[in-house]
C-alpha cells in the first residue's frame, strides 16, 4: 500500500474500484482525513486506515467541482436535462425595465 500524505485539495484513485476522490479535510488532534468522492458522498479514515488505502495519486477531473454543485449550468430538476434559465447563467446582461439600461 502506498504511502501517500493526505494533502487537503490532492485527488486519488481507490485501485481497486477505480473510484477518485478528493481530501477535503485532515483533523490533525483527532488524526482524521475526510474524503469527498466526484458524487458527493463523503467519508472519513482515521490516518491507519488512510495508510492502509489501495490507492494512488490522481489528477483532478475534468469537471472537479460537480460534486460541489458549482457547475455553470444547473440540472433542472424536473427533466435532468441543462436549464438555460437559470438566473445564475444569465444575470450578468440582462436589462431591467427602469433603469438606464432599458434603452438599449
Amino acid at each position: 500500500m502506498a504511502q501517500l500524505q493526505p494533502d487537503i485539495g490532492n485527488w486519488f484513485e481507490n485501485i481497486e474500484d477505480g473510484d477518485l476522490f478528493e481530501v477535503v479535510a485532515v483533523d490533525d488532534l483527532e488524526r482524521t482525513v475526510e474524503i469527498q468522492y466526484l458524487d458527493g458522498t463523503v467519508d472519513e479514515y482515521d490516518l491507519d486506515q488512510w495508510q492502509n488505502l489501495p490507492i494512488a495519486g490522481a489528477a483532478p477531473p475534468e469537471d472537479a467541482n460537480i460534486a460541489y454543485g458549482l457547475s455553470a449550468r444547473e440540472l433542472a430538476p424536473d427533466t435532468g436535462q441543462l436549464d438555460f434559465n437559470n438566473p445564475l447563467d444569465t444575470i450578468e446582461g440582462e436589462h431591467f425595465d427602469g433603469t438606464d439600461e432599458s434603452s438599449y
